[in-house]
């Protein structure tokens, strides 16, 4: 398969823009690229994240299977979230005449952009059992407030026109 574009052609689509064709191979070679890395593995790269939202905050987990507490980083630039580390693991089997020893590395890094910019305080982590959670309280303006309009019956008032009479 040939994954490099080619730079010459006659189609007169991509006559008009010459940079069109080398971005759709690009594309292509990126979109292949996420579909061979999107793993399991935290290896891969981007660890399993789920959010959800509450009326006072953003909670969310991330599978962190395998990593060491010491070797999570959370961090917070503006409303920027970012979560990234190192996965290290070894393992050493020794059984009859051979030894096998196995050493295995994969950093991980991922970013999500809140809504707000939260205050400084706001963000409570915790990591149990290879899950990191995150509770990132809302500052009071991004606190949604739902009012209740009450509901009157009968017909509209009229606005100071005469009411019409029937002929």
């Amino acid at each position: 398969m040939n994954l490099l574009p080619r730079l010459w052609t006659t189609s007169p689509e991509l006559t008009s823009d010459p940079f069109r064709a080398m971005r759709r191979e690009m594309e292509n070679v990126f979109r292949a690229f996420d579909q061979t890395s999107s793993s399991s593995d935290i290896g891969a790269g981007v660890p399993a994240i789920n959010v959800a939202e509450t009326r006072d905050a953003f909670e969310l987990t991330a599978e962190l299977p395998g990593v060491d507490e010491k070797d999570i980083n959370v961090s917070l630039d503006d409303n920027q979230l970012v979560i990234s580390g190192e996965k290290k693991a070894e393992s050493t089997k020794e059984e009859k005449d051979w030894h096998v020893e196995e050493r295995s590395y994969g950093s991980f890094y991922r970013s999500m952009s809140l809504p707000f910019e939260p205050e400084d305080g706001a963000v409570d982590a915790r990591f149990d059992k290879g899950v990191l959670y995150l509770t990132i309280k809302k500052p009071a303006k991004a606190i949604r407030t739902t009012k209740t309009i009450n509901i009157k019956t009968g017909a509209l008032p009229t606005t100071g026109a005469a009411p019409r009479k029937a002929a």
